[in-house]
């Protein structure tokens, strides 16, 4: 069993150290709101999990480090610090877990390579639920040998730990991945707005939708925010758009065009404005007469 720190305890990072915990590793969790790492762990075994005061302290003497914050900006601040430079200690692989963009794994796998720590850029695909069931997949990208060193925690989470290629490549994947996510989010709602328009329930039409051929699995586990809006938030929109702005200013650098996404994007950041950023991405469907024109 391996010592690990865990910085960020949001719903996927608090739901992490859980599994990590249960799954019989040492853990050590920080988060900037102390009350959320406390809450994080509180229904853990005794002794399992331990909150710390700093990212510092909680990553000496960690052999895996676990960071899952909600940008990528969060995540250079914390991981890059001179203070956490000096408590990891060599041998030590950081797997960024977030989705953080290409830039920044480039800067951390420079940054953290250049004192000596391993990196992995590792962002995931799945929700909260997946954590718990342990399902997620892992995109990790770099060195090899680190990702075996790190695979047996994340395996504590993870059904599947696929290396996409160098660091910066997860970040690349995630991002292809989630074009497609928030895409089928925007679309999924045009239509409920579509069939409701033309007289059909939400529920009926998001009967048909779940049993034809665009019934995938983000329509499938998405149904209850999609038709009740007090369902508790899963991802927010104003982390939506966080998403679509990395995908846009990369397909932007590489010369890809993505109308369908900066579409998206337009009615997201419209609904953001509107004052639904906090609010789950399905509340776009929700979001109705204010859209941009094409």
């Amino acid at each position: 069993m391996a010592d690990v720190a865990v910085l960020g305890t949001g719903r996927m990072g608090a739901a992490m150290a859980r599994r990590v915990a249960l799954a019989g590793h040492r853990v050590r969790v920080w988060n900037r709101t102390a009350a959320a790492a406390q809450a994080a762990i509180q229904a853990l075994p005794a002794g399992s999990a331990t909150v710390v005061a700093s990212p510092a302290a909680a990553v000496r003497g960690a052999e895996v480090v676990l960071s899952m914050f909600a940008d990528g900006m969060v995540t250079r601040t914390v991981l890059l610090d001179i203070e956490v430079l000096a408590a990891l200690g060599p041998g030590a692989v950081v797997c960024d877990l977030a989705t953080s963009g290409v830039a920044a794994a480039r800067e951390l796998a420079a940054g953290l390579g250049a004192a000596g720590v391993g990196f992995i850029d590792a962002p995931v695909s799945g929700s909260v639920p997946s954590v718990e069931a342990g399902t997620l997949l892992v995109m990790a990208s770099g060195d090899s040998a680190a990702i075996e060193t790190a695979r047996p925690v994340l395996e504590s989470f993870a059904r599947a730990i696929l290396r996409v290629g160098d660091a910066g490549s997860g970040q690349a994947m995630k991002l292809a991945v989630n074009l497609v996510v928030h895409d089928l989010n925007a679309a999924v709602s045009e239509a409920l707005v579509l069939a409701e328009h033309a007289g059909i329930s939400r529920e009926s039409a998001y009967d048909v939708l779940a049993a034809s051929v665009v019934g995938a699995p983000f329509v499938q586990y998405k149904r209850a925010a999609f038709l009740d809006p007090g369902t508790p938030v899963a991802m927010s929109l104003d982390l939506v758009l966080k998403d679509l702005t990395l995908i846009t200013v990369l397909a932007g650098e590489l010369e890809v065009p993505t109308q369908v996404t900066r579409s998206a994007r337009a009615w997201v950041e419209a609904a953001c404005r509107a004052g639904l950023g906090a609010q789950d991405m399905a509340a776009l469907s929700r979001f109705r007469d204010e859209r941009p024109a094409s």
